[in-house]
């Protein structure tokens, strides 16, 4: 009897120590994940990471700290990414605003032409030239000037952003001097290696920003 005890206490030992060696063996491969290079870290869930950005997020593993918290981790596009989609959006609020009565419509769409989509720059071409606007500028000698600011992002999609924009116009329209705030809801997305400005409307009316 003394002798199965001693039995069932070397296979308790033994028992011990085996779990012990699992538990070490268990912490491995997080430890392996830590310094596995990101570019052959498997996606979150399985997903797939979207076509648009220059560069996959890396996402966050270590604690988060105010010091060390980076927001572009977290988005689909990074920090330079989301600079020049802005720049498209200002440059081209500020350019959809400056017009001249005495301006063929041809030259102003040119301004506008490598700031939007193929299918924007169409829309926007057909509105310029429609016969009661240019008239009732040329007969008004109107002359507007615009400027821009970004005002806010309203959305982020994976191939796109909403831009929040308000241009500030100096209009002059029959001798008489006026200025003119409105703020649009900017899309701009992905075309080919650049940013376009996809659609825009007064912010007022709502812009999904999907581009599909």
């Amino acid at each position: 009897m003394d002798l199965t005890d001693r039995q069932r206490k070397f296979t308790f030992a033994a028992i011990v120590v085996a779990l012990a060696a699992v538990g070490v063996y268990l912490t491995l491969p997080a430890s392996e994940v830590r310094t596995r290079p990101a570019a052959t870290r498997p996606a979150a869930g399985g997903s797939v990471a979207p076509a648009a950005p220059t560069t996959a997020p890396p996402g966050i593993g270590t604690a988060v700290t105010p010091e060390n918290f980076d927001i572009y981790r977290l988005l689909p596009f990074a920090q330079r990414d989301f600079a020049g989609a802005a720049d498209v959006a200002q440059r081209f609020t500020a350019a959809y605003g400056t017009y001249r009565f005495d301006e063929d419509p041809k030259a102003y769409i040119q301004r506008l032409q490598g700031l939007v989509t193929d299918q924007l720059r169409i829309d926007l071409e057909r509105s310029a030239s429609a016969p009661g606007l240019v008239q009732d500028r040329q007969a008004g000698k109107t002359v507007a000037e615009s400027s821009a600011a970004i005002d806010t992002i309203r959305d982020i999609q994976p191939t796109s952003v909403v831009f929040l924009v308000t241009g500030r116009q100096q209009l002059a329209k029959a001798g008489v001097k006026s200025q003119n705030a409105q703020q649009y809801a900017v899309t701009v997305s992905r075309d080919g290696g650049s940013w376009r400005v996809y659609a825009f409307e007064p912010a007022d009316t709502g812009q999904a920003g999907d581009t599909g």
